[in-house]
């Protein structure tokens, strides 16, 4: 007890000198406490009782109030809990891009009465937006696009009469567009201030109201695209004259399109496209700002092709494809400016004059004109194949840096850790991708916004570019790199972030209105020590709170231990794993290498109840889900079915071999759960999905040659070494597209390892087992003998390399790739005589250097017999050398469900390619789907 008297006037004197240390108000730093208290991954220096005095990152304080929180790109994970209220003074609120912010927005940020600022861009946040958001009378930007809200858009935001911003498209709200009534019930007619409206991909209904505009507002974005509205086109919308850019393209709207709009003279673009709209093709005739025009896609028609279509003296492009118009194409006096006119699908009989080809591109395949005798070879008439452009940022007069793992080469040749995300434009204003001068006129404005932010940024780099096929959106993927050092800290990345969640970032008029989409950043260091006026203070307060801590801890060390220790015990009877000795080679423990054990509860919690929207993947097998750990890190978490779960031993091995596995082209595996009835498995997450997606055109990533061959080596490189410096090797089992797994660069990773076999007899040279496997990848030999060998895996991967070149799935409509390729192919013509079975889009600019040698590797890969088939190291050999004869680096960093079959008969085994029958069903009489 006389240790307990000495103890507590202490801990009152300490708490006295926090409190007249601090510069922080008490209130603000409980409220932020309560707050962030069950966040993870915050900022490193948020340490201490005081944020404003000890500069913490991301919180600006005036007259020891909390008056800003940016936080966007930390990778924060967790829930915002109505203890946001306490931060009375707050006037601007900045949580993007951190997918781990999960749940419902409280409505008591309505309590924030000078928050002028709320951007919530690319969380995870869900659920009705708050009415309460409404009574924000101060708000001017209002940010919470690509979330997953739902329900109605509040009437109360017609409340904000100070906002500019108004951003609410990618997620799931529905109902119709609210407009103030005379019963006094606002609606977003009432912002009058506002310039943007972006409602685009919701599923929006009903009409566009009439009312929804009027001559006093100030709009210049109106983007109400893929939603489900219906009606006709206010006429409303031509007294809005500031009007630059209008998007109702991917609705379901009808009628004709109003005459009047030719009185918006401002207008820049407008996109009516895939619509019911009907009448006569609208007159733009004087809308002398108009450089993109995309009607296609309705029901239009005129006798003639209007005037206006060609002789607009800034129009670039006009898409007036799929409609029905007729008559004379009249080219005489175009406008230099154009670059693009496609009236495919019309009705057009004449083309004026003939024989005076246009210097823009002309489209005008089936047309009448074009079925005429000898037209068909017109370049007019021909359908384009799609050209998706190629784009990377080149070096600046320097020789590309060889970087280490994860580290990128600048622009600047400098190896550093780049802080990435896509940069997104809703609308496109120019119709030639592939145009260098839009490229590096985007990197110079982003450089100058850098500098003038004072941002320690060395250089910028744009890559990847492509057509959302999904949103219709023009994608680039955004690298900036930090000056004089190889990484950000923690300041750099949330102001680089922050610039362009706000909008602060201006991009060129032909690239806006823009989103940015922030990755996660992993790699910070040399994080701030704030400044000398705040650095003694500091000291002070972090010795003092030392010893509170340590203080509290001694407390509670002996009733934690005591509860640890009874936890453990319960653990280890019910968990058979519990009492796994890791890195032994006692008993029947296997040797984990970094493999975590979750409890059922925690991967409950991380992947949000194992709820249906964070599903990436199903089977046979079960599902998998995202999930956040409390680090912030995104895994994949694999939950068997109860049909198709394992024996404990058999998943103690699966685990043990995957655990003991590390390669950059294998996917990690992060740990595991066997509790409660369920098996699963927690993998690193990996961004851009499976190589078949990317192939099939699904994920909306482009692969080009290059990337395939990248591929292809990535691939290869995995699997030589879980055959050649895996002890003892292991076997895949099987390799497919579907367990190609591409990462943020698009690197490949070899996934799911299901199937995989240890060949612990390596003089034997094989493993006899029952047949498993992927039909269309599976070894013939391996069938026939059910010894499996590491020759198995490169026969799978020799039907993934003709996937790679074909974009075909090894057996579609009865016919096996291997036999197809080998039916067509001529090694005395060019190409081999491929180009019927080749992959279209790999054939686009330019011939694909050494497509004929990636063949032939293929088809020895693909040998009916195993001893003829070459070993994956020599594979990797090969691979690299076709990429040095492209004239890359093959040491640089790259930028259907199928079903598993189990031979339930072996003694009635047959060739499982023979002539006579591919059809799934007759060969193999039980089936296991895998995961993709």
């Amino acid at each position: 007890m006389d240790q307990q008297h000495k103890v507590i006037p202490l801990l009152l004197l300490l708490f006295q000198v926090l409190l007249v240390a601090s510069q922080t108000d008490s209130q603000d730093y409980s409220g932020l406490n309560s707050l962030t208290e069950s966040w993870s991954n915050k900022p490193q220096n948020w340490v201490g009782p005081d944020p404003c005095g000890s500069g913490w990152d991301g919180i600006r304080c005036s007259n020891s109030k909390i008056t800003q929180l940016r936080l966007p790109g930390l990778n924060l994970a967790g829930q915002l809990s109505s203890a946001i209220q306490s931060l009375s003074e707050l006037d601007t609120l900045d949580l993007s891009y951190n997918t781990g912010l999960t749940g419902t927005i409280p409505q008591e940020i309505g309590n924030l009465k000078k928050l002028k600022s709320l951007s919530l861009v690319g969380c995870g946040f869900s659920g009705p937006i708050p009415d309460s958001i409404g009574s924000l009378k101060q708000l001017t930007f209002l940010a919470l696009n690509s979330n997953r809200f739902s329900g109605t858009i509040p009437r109360s935001l017609g409340n904000l009469s100070n906002i500019d911003w108004l951003d609410l498209a990618e997620n799931q709200l529905e109902g119709t567009i609210p407009v103030s009534d005379d019963q006094g019930r606002p609606g977003l007619d009432l912002l009058l201030k506002a310039q943007h409206f972006h409602m685009g991909s919701n599923k929006l209904t009903g009409t566009i109201p009439e009312e929804l505009f009027n001559s006093s507002m100030h709009l210049k974005h109106l983007l109400f695209d893929h939603n489900q509205l219906e009606g006709g086109i206010p006429v409303s919308l031509s007294t809005v004259s500031t009007l630059e850019v209008v998007r109702f393209d991917k609705n379901a709207l009808t009628g004709g399109v109003p005459a009047n709009l030719s009185k918006l003279g401002n207008l820049s673009e407008i996109y009516l496209s895939h619509n019911n709209l009907n009448g006569f093709l609208p007159d733009f005739t004087g809308m002398n700002s108009l450089t993109y025009v995309d009607l296609s896609d309705n029901d239009l028609n005129a006798s003639n092709i209007p005037s206006w279509v060609t002789t607009l003296p800034g129009l670039t492009t006009v898409i007036l494809g799929q409609n029905l118009l007729g008559g004379t194409l009249n080219l005489s006096g175009y406008s230099n400016s154009l670059q693009l006119i496609n009236l495919e699908d019309n009705e057009i009989t004449e083309l004026d004059p003939q024989n005076n080809l246009p210097n823009f591109e002309l489209r005008l395949a089936n047309n009448p004109l074009c079925r005429e005798s000898g037209a068909s070879e017109k370049s007019y008439c021909k359908v384009p194949v799609p050209n998706p452009s190629f784009y990377s940022t080149p070096p600046n007069n320097c020789s590309p840096s060889s970087c280490g793992s994860d580290q990128v080469s600048s622009p600047n040749c400098n190896c550093a850790f780049p802080y990435s995300g896509l940069l997104i434009s809703r609308a496109l204003s120019f119709s030639n991708f592939s145009n260098v001068s839009y490229y590096r006129e985007l990197e110079q404005s982003l450089m100058d916004t850098f500098r003038n932010q004072s941002i320690p940024v060395d250089s910028v780099s744009l890559s990847n570019p492509f057509r959302n096929t999904t949103s219709d959106n023009f994608e680039l993927t955004l690298d900036v790199f930090p000056s004089q050092t190889d990484r950000f800290n923690t300041t750099g990345v949330l102001t680089i972030a922050f610039l362009l969640s706000n909008q602060i970032y201006k991009p060129p008029e032909f690239f806006s209105p823009y989103f940015f989409k922030g990755a996660s950043y992993e790699y910070y260091g040399g994080e701030p020590k704030g400044s000398k006026s705040s650095s003694h203070v500091g000291v002070i307060v972090g010795a003092v709170v030392a010893v509170v801590v340590f203080v509290v801890l001694a407390f509670f060390a002996g009733r934690y231990a005591l509860r640890q220790k009874t936890r453990a015990r319960r653990s280890s009877e019910l968990n058979p794993f519990a009492n796994w000795e890791q890195n032994t080679n006692s008993g029947t423990a296997p040797q984990l290498k970094g493999a975590r054990w979750f409890s059922f509860d925690d991967l409950r919690k991380y992947s949000t109840n194992f709820s249906e929207t964070n599903t990436i993947g199903s089977g046979g097998y079960g599902k998998v889900y995202q999930g956040t750990l409390p680090s912030g890190e995104l895994v994949a978490i694999k939950r068997a079915a109860k049909e198709s779960m394992q024996g404990a031993v058999e998943f103690k091995t699966e685990i043990e071999l995957l655990s003991r596995v590390h390669h950059k082209n294998l996917v990690g595996l992060v740990g595991f759960c066997f509790e409660k009835g369920e098996q699963m498995l927690v993998y690193e997450h990996i961004p851009n999905g499976t190589l078949m997606d990317s192939l099939s055109g699904k994920s909306g990533i482009w692969m080009d040659w290059i990337r395939r061959l990248k591929v292809a080596l990535g691939a290869a490189r995995g699997l030589a070494y879980l055959h050649e410096l895996a002890d003892p090797p292991i076997i895949h089992r099987d390799i497919k597209s579907s367990n190609i797994l591409l990462d943020h660069h698009l690197n490949a990773k070899v996934a799911d390892f299901g199937l995989s076999k240890l060949l612990v007899d390596s003089e034997r040279g094989h493993v006899t087992t029952q047949v498993k496997g992927t039909m269309g990848y599976l070894d013939p030999e391996y069938y026939m003998t059910q010894q499996l060998t590491e020759k198995s895996d490169v026969y799978s991967y020799g039907v993934l390399m003709l996937e790679l070149a074909t974009a075909r799935r090894p057996i579609e409509q009865g016919k096996y790739i291997v036999r197809e390729v080998l039916r067509v192919m001529d090694t005395s013509k060019d190409l081999y005589n491929l180009h019927s079975i080749l992959d279209p889009t790999i054939m686009k600019a330019t011939r694909p250097k050494g497509l004929e040698k990636f063949v032939m590797l293929a088809m020895r890969c693909v040998k009916e017999y195993a001893a003829e088939r070459p070993t994956m190291a020599e594979v990797v050999k090969e691979i690299e050398s076709i990429i040095e004869l492209v004239g890359l680096n093959p040491n640089s960093e790259s930028a259907t469900t199928s079903e598993t079959y189990e031979e339930a008969n072996a003694g009635n085994a047959q060739h499982p390619y023979r002539e006579e029958d591919f059809s799934y069903s007759g060969i193999f009489p039980s089936t296991r789907v895998e995961p993709q």
